[in-house]
Order: C-alpha cells, then sequence, then structure tokens
C-alpha cells in the first residue's frame, strides 16, 4: 500500500501568513520556512509582530474564512485520492485549518496547535512533535506503508528525504538549487505524472 502525503500551505491552498501580512500591510509577516528554515525563530518572530500590532487569533481568522484552495487543488486532490491513501502534513495550526480544510473535502491533517489567552491574543504554540513531517513518514513506514511526498518549502525537505520518493512542488527557486535531488514541478498535470512515475503500481491519468 501506498500513502501520498502533501504539504498544505503553498502546496494546496495559499500562504496564510502571507495573506495576513498583505491584509494588514505588515512586511515582516510575509516570512515563511522558504526564507527562514529554523520554524522555531519563524514562529517567534511572527509571535512578537502579533503582540506588537495588538493583533488576535480572531483576527488571522477572519483573513482565512475568505481564503480558497488553490486552483485546482481540489481536483488534485481528489485524484490523488482515488489513487492513494492522503495525509497533509503540514506546519499549519488546527485553529487556522478548518475552512481550507472543508474545502478540501476534509482529508487527514496532522499539524500543531496554537495557545491563545482568553482575549486571543497568541501566547506560544505547540508542535505536535519534533521534525513532525519527517516522523510521521517514519512511522507509517514501520507500518509497512510505502511513502511518497510533496511539499515546497525547507520544513518539507527532511519529509522528502525520508518518503520512498520526495517531490518538490511550487518550490522557489532557492530550494530547488539547494536540493536537486528532488523532481520539481509547478503544475498539478506534472505532479500527477510524477506520482505516477514514483508509484510502484500501474497508474493513470
Amino acid at each position: 500500500m501506498e500513502i501520498a502525503c502533501l504539504d498544505l500551505e503553498g502546496v494546496l491552498v495559499p500562504e496564510i501568513w502571507i495573506e495576513f501580512a498583505q491584509k494588514t500591510g505588515i512586511e515582516e509577516l510575509k516570512a515563511t520556512t522558504r526564507d527562514i528554515p529554523d520554524y522555531d525563530v519563524l514562529m517567534k518572530q511572527r509571535l512578537r509582530i502579533l503582540d506588537e500590532h495588538n493583533l488576535k487569533i480572531q483576527d488571522i481568522q477572519e483573513v482565512i474564512a475568505t481564503l480558497k484552495p488553490l486552483e485546482g487543488a481540489v481536483e488534485f486532490v481528489n485524484w490523488l485520492r482515488e489513487r492513494f491513501q492522503v495525509i497533509i502534513l503540514s506546519d499549519t495550526f488546527y485553529e487556522f485549518s478548518q475552512p481550507l480544510m472543508r474545502q478540501l473535502g476534509f482529508p487527514t491533517l496532522f499539524c500543531h496547535r496554537l495557545i491563545t489567552d482568553e482575549s486571543g491574543r497568541v501566547v506560544d504554540y505547540k508542535l505536535r512533535q519534533a521534525d513532525p513531517k519527517r516522523q510521521s513518514i517514519r512511522a507509517l513506514q514501520t507500518i509497512y506503508y510505502r511513502t511518497i511526498a510533496a511539499g515546497d518549502s525547507y520544513n518539507d525537505t527532511t519529509m522528502l528525504a525520508e518518503a520512498d520518493a520526495g517531490i518538490l512542488f511550487h518550490a522557489p527557486q532557492n530550494v530547488i538549487d539547494e536540493f536537486p535531488q528532488f523532481p520539481a514541478v509547478h503544475t498539478y498535470e506534472d505532479l500527477k505524472k510524477e506520482f505516477i512515475k514514483a508509484s510502484n503500481r500501474d497508474l493513470t491519468l
């Protein structure tokens, strides 16, 4: 049996923090794991900025409620689910994910949690575990699933390396250049072809 493991933001849906940055006009919030590989450094920067501007979780959720999956993402997920078991391995938060996951048909999601106070101030975040995407792949392999993974950022590369096959999708050129061992594609049609190529079964488009 094979499982398809996908990153969420940048692969299936817009980057939430970038969308929020555009709404608020705060340039620093546009930073993602494409720019800052250390997730803890990135999240501490985000929490500091939210505090400085007195922004609450409700403000972020209001923006998320207006977002839609990337063009073609819903059709791609439907195509994938007909051929593989599908798990989304993301560094997003359950407090953010509901509206977007609903539009994707609620595939299984492994991600993190935010810690907020009674006013909605985001005071901290709680990782599901260290290096969660890679550890999820390893856990699936221990129960004899073959894994094919796709992602776009630095924080996806350990997942891609651990998987039986890894694919970069919508990745920026700096990530493509640093990880030439992974095929890099930019359209869902090409991503389908890479999943077919990586599968040990005879799949059709």
